[in-house]
């Protein structure tokens, strides 16, 4: 920008005006990239649903001794058959393990949670610390950010509301990630938990990516051709983890419920086709 004084007063007029108009929107701008740079890196606190996973567990401990005594039924009953044996000790040694991992599954849920907060935070970290702040240099740089102004705004609220959700889902997901680690052990509910653990998984490291992304956009920032239109940039990054966190989170889990849809439908066909 250039220094206004006596003898140039006229020239650098517009300039101040532009500049001074652009500070105006900047100030309800850059709270809305901070709250995504927080939600990015947040840590998520599940502690509220510590209760519920309990609930759970409680739940599924119930049938413990049951699936047990299934296996242990199956084996007894298979003789001198050496396949039927094999399957019902593949099935007792699941069981363990099932029982094991479901025990541990808020240890096991909050480590991946961790894991995933480190690895968001490390490569955020690595980012250019002035990318989230939002600067216009330049009469180029002030009229782009007049101009998208409005989009930006509605770009920045859907980008805050995915990663609420986001967060959400994962604080909720410590009280499904039991289910989805029992159903992965029940033959014909593996399907049910595959869905919920990939979900889950998806919803936990998505975020990962979208810093890996923000990296790439922050990087266009030291072309000195991008240097000026820094509002285009962070959109573009904006709509970039927007798509993959929606097609992720969402596509993935429709066409998985689709996917189960279909298998069922073909079972009953299948029982109809029987009993006709």
């Amino acid at each position: 920008m250039v220094d206004c004084g006596i003898l140039n007063f006229a020239s650098c007029l517009p300039d101040l005006f532009f500049s001074y108009f652009a500070g105006l929107l900047t100030s309800p701008l850059q709270p809305l990239l901070t709250l995504i740079q927080q939600l990015l890196s947040a840590q998520v606190n599940f502690s509220l649903f510590a209760s519920l996973w309990a609930i759970i567990i409680y739940v599924l401990s119930m049938f413990y001794a049951l699936l047990i005594l299934y296996s242990g039924f199956q084996f007894i009953i298979s003789g001198y058959d050496v396949i039927k044996r094999e399957r019902a000790k593949e099935w007792l040694r699941n069981i363990v393990i099932m029982i094991i991992l479901v025990q541990a599954s808020f240890f096991i849920y909050d480590l991946a949670i961790n894991i995933s907060a480190v690895m968001t935070s490390t490569t955020l970290s690595l980012m250019d610390n002035t990318f989230f702040n939002l600067t216009a240099d330049g009469i180029t740089g002030i009229a782009l950010q007049i101009l998208f102004f409005g989009f930006f705004i509605v770009i920045a609220i859907f980008t805050i509301i995915i990663l609420i959700l986001r967060y959400v889902i994962v604080s909720v997901g410590i009280v499904l990630f039991p289910l989805g680690i029992f159903f992965y052990f029940i033959p014909f509910l593996r399907s049910y938990g595959l869905l919920i653990l990939n979900f889950l998984g998806i919803c936990a490291f998505v975020t990962f990516l979208d810093a890996v992304i923000l990296i790439g956009f922050s990087k266009i920032l030291d072309v000195a051709m991008f240097a000026n239109i820094k509002i285009f940039v962070i959109i573009a990054g904006l709509i970039t983890i927007d798509i993959l966190m929606f097609f992720l989170m969402f596509f993935s889990i429709i066409k998985a419920t689709f996917n189960l849809g279909n298998k069922v439908a073909g079972f009953v066909a299948k029982i109809a086709a029987v009993t006709a």
